[in-house]
């Protein structure tokens, strides 16, 4: 995710607010001035208390306006001039509005002096606070701050273009960290290598004569390691699900979207999270309370599974394959975690892939059988929501071991954060193949939606109760 430029496009938002608001004062106290009354004398009634409510809740619906017309798409290389032109437009859609506003309610105000001269002010204002928000942001990338790193592939006239660009124009906000002229499969290792121990935010290829079997298996290793891949018009003919065209020293520039997580998906995600998880602690936390007491009743132990058999932590790996601690209500005798690998390993029903599953796992207690057979036992992930490890809604989180035998296209699983529930757990639960719920999360990542969302989150109660096998 481009996070300076997804911080910016969010710090508009506010900031716009404000330049509206702020118009529409100014154009109020204008109208009210004495200069102005003794041209045009005022002939009706409008207290200020009144008109700043109304000003509210226009700047508001203003808002939804401009983030319809695209003016708050997380896209770094727009011209100011189409950046004028598109609040131009919003501007005009904004004032058509409030006039359809007016004619319906005469209640709001009769002034169309104010209206008028209250969007003059708004689209300057606009106009110049953006103004000042991109040279700010420019002087920021020029001392190093929010530039993205970036790995030039190519050995083209334009991949010369680029860094020359990149180069001498340290306002451009990218640095090339390291060029490569080709990508065989030694590059790629080399490139492995080199990429462990940086933080690398994209990858351009800007050369059209790499093959294509050379643009593949670039693709996949952007994929794979969670870096942006971008490439030079027109050179990419297949595995392009989502663009987004941009300009660099005057070479259109493709951006390969991972996902519809990238960007404002990522904080409309992050928002629901948040809510959602927190109503529902609050509304299961009887739920949970009970659990405590019933495990604590039932074996001797800790409450929550949090570690391993040799007393280190548990982890799972989430979002770019990084581990975060995990924990959920305890179902099994303590210190048996490892007999899963070694005593009861030939009862594993997930041979066909890096998973391990027991079945008739001897090892579950009498209240855990009940916990799990409604999947109360993970309900302490809504914590792990809350906090921002986890998700609502994802590919389920899975330990360091089983995601080390991953092949490449698995782990498309670890560009999103994992989550408590997902299509595959309410597509049957435990009773997939590891090839199939792979499947199931990556058609996931792909469609996101907030609506997919609310239709996995709806159907998962009934995924429990209706369960095919006890977990």
């Amino acid at each position: 995710m481009k996070k300076p430029e997804l911080f910016f496009s969010v710090l508009f938002i506010p900031i716009d607010f404000a330049a509206l608001v702020l118009a529409g004062i100014s154009a109020y106290y204008l109208r009210f001035s004495s200069w102005m009354v003794a041209r045009r004398p005022v002939i009706f009634n409008l207290p200020f208390n009144e008109y700043f409510l109304s000003l509210l809740f226009i700047s508001f619906l203003c808002i939804l306006i401009f983030a319809i017309s695209g003016l708050y798409q997380i896209k770094s290389a727009r011209k100011l001039a189409q950046e004028i032109q598109r609040i131009f437009v919003s501007c005009a859609a904004g004032l058509a509005l409030v006039a359809i506003i007016i004619f319906l309610s005469r209640d709001l105000f009769d002034s169309r002096f104010i209206v008028l001269i209250g969007f003059i002010f708004a689209f300057f204002y606009l106009i110049i606070v953006r103004a000042f928000i991109r040279w700010l942001q420019r002087r920021l990338f020029a001392y190093g701050i929010g530039v993205r790193n970036v790995i030039l592939v190519g050995n083209s006239k334009t991949t010369e273009n680029l860094i020359a660009e990149f180069s001498s124009n340290k306002q451009s906000g990218y640095e090339v960290i390291k060029r490569v002229r080709d990508f065989s499969l030694e590059t790629a290792q080399e490139l492995l290598e080199f990429i462990k121990d940086r933080q690398i935010n994209e990858i351009i290829q800007g050369d059209p004569n790499l093959t294509k079997a050379e643009t593949l298996r670039l693709y996949d290793f952007a994929n794979d390691n969670h870096i942006t891949f971008r490439y030079v018009a027109d050179l990419l003919e297949v595995k392009v699900l989502r663009t987004e065209v941009s300009e660099i020293a005057g070479v259109p520039i493709v951006e390969v979207k991972r996902t519809t997580l990238d960007g404002w998906g990522r904080i409309f995600k992050r928002v629901f999270d948040v809510i959602g998880s927190g109503v529902l602690i609050i509304i299961l936390s009887p739920v949970m309370l009970l659990a405590v007491l019933a495990i604590k009743l039932d074996s001797r132990g800790p409450i929550f599974f949090s570690r391993r058999d040799d007393g280190s932590y548990l982890y799972r790996v989430g979002e770019g394959g990084k581990p975060f601690k995990y924990f959920k209500f305890r179902s099994m005798i303590p210190n048996s975690d490892s007999m899963r690998y070694k005593e009861l390993a030939d009862r594993n029903v997930r041979s066909d892939g890096p998973m391990v599953k027991i079945k008739d796992d001897p090892r579950v207690t009498r209240v855990g059988k009940f916990i799990r057979r409604f999947s109360i036992d993970e309900l302490p992930e809504l914590f792990l929501v809350f906090i921002g490890r986890m998700s609502l809604v994802g590919p389920r989180p899975h330990l360091p071991e089983e995601v080390a035998k991953y092949e490449n296209y698995h782990r498309k699983t670890l560009t999103i954060k994992p989550g408590i529930t997902g299509l595959a757990q309410i597509s049957g639960r435990s009773d997939l193949l590891f090839e199939e719920e792979a499947k199931l999360d990556i058609y996931y990542i792909e469609n996101w939606s907030l609506i997919l969302d609310l239709s996995i989150l709806f159907k998962t109660p009934l995924a429990v109760f209706k369960h095919r096998e006890v977990e």
